[in-house]
């Protein structure tokens, strides 16, 4: 079995382009959207053709863009609902302690990554709640209703340890309010038993990883997408990284 559907923001290069292209290869999953800010210039993204795949614009600082996503989408999904939302879209804005101050960067890192994310996924609850029901039995699975977001190792507190600092001051925030929303949310609908998640992919080689990092983009997410595709009532709530092993917070 599989999802029926899968939202993916961010989805033209990195992290999201490289789980979006193992996802088109479950053919048991009947819709797959892919997001990024400017369809037209999304090269790669537009190479990949297959007929269950939806390209959509969506500035996902926008609460008018987000809007006319979620009504695209309610229109291909129909009844069934979204089963999938799979909130990868973000930003890596350099900032040290040490460095220059500046209030307008730290807040747009904690918006992108943690507020908007957060809007988006208030803004599909109730096509992941028609999703859940529609679904039904018991307990949390990917193949009845998801919200999984892309976080970062980066997040836990207990991790920042002066092994690897760099810039990266104000990301750890943002993905640390991310984790603590996801948290929230994986207590306020268990009613409906939708399952949430956080994710860290590993250090990989993307824009935002690179080129020093671990892992190729191919090989790490083909991990992860398995991964994903196996969640259920034990991962409910939890941070974790690629092999399912729960990240301190």
């Amino acid at each position: 079995m599989a999802p029926k559907s899968i939202l993916i923001t961010g989805a033209n290069r990195g992290i999201g382009l490289g789980l979006l292209k193992h996802f088109l290869k479950v053919q048991d999953i009947k819709i797959i959207i892919a997001t990024c800010r400017d369809p037209s210039k999304a090269e790669e993204l537009n190479n990949l053709k297959d007929p269950r795949l939806h390209i959509l614009p969506l500035d996902i600082d926008s609460d008018d863009s987000i809007s006319k996503l979620y009504t695209e989408v309610e229109k291909l999904v129909g009844e069934d609902g979204l089963t999938v939302l799979l909130n990868n879209a973000g930003i890596l804005l350099p900032y040290d302690v040490e460095g220059e101050k500046s209030r307008h960067t730290m807040l747009r890192q904690i918006e992108t990554n943690a507020v908007s994310t957060g809007i988006i996924t208030q803004e599909f609850l109730p096509l992941l709640k028609k999703a859940a029901a529609e679904n039904g039995g018991e307990g949390f699975s990917i193949n009845r209703a998801a919200i999984v977001n892309i976080s970062s190792t980066a997040a836990s507190v207990e991790r920042i340890d002066g092994t690897f600092n760099g810039p990266l001051v104000a990301y750890r925030m943002s993905k640390s309010a991310l984790n603590s929303f996801a948290k929230s949310c994986s207590i306020d609908l268990a009613k409906y038993h939708i399952l949430v998640t956080s994710f860290c992919p590993g250090w990989v080689k993307t824009d935002m990883g690179g080129q020093n990092a671990l892992l190729e983009i191919d090989d790490a997410t083909k991990k992860l997408a398995g991964n994903i595709l196996t969640l259920g009532d034990a991962h409910h709530g939890a941070y974790l990284n690629a092999d399912l092993n729960v990240i301190p917070n």
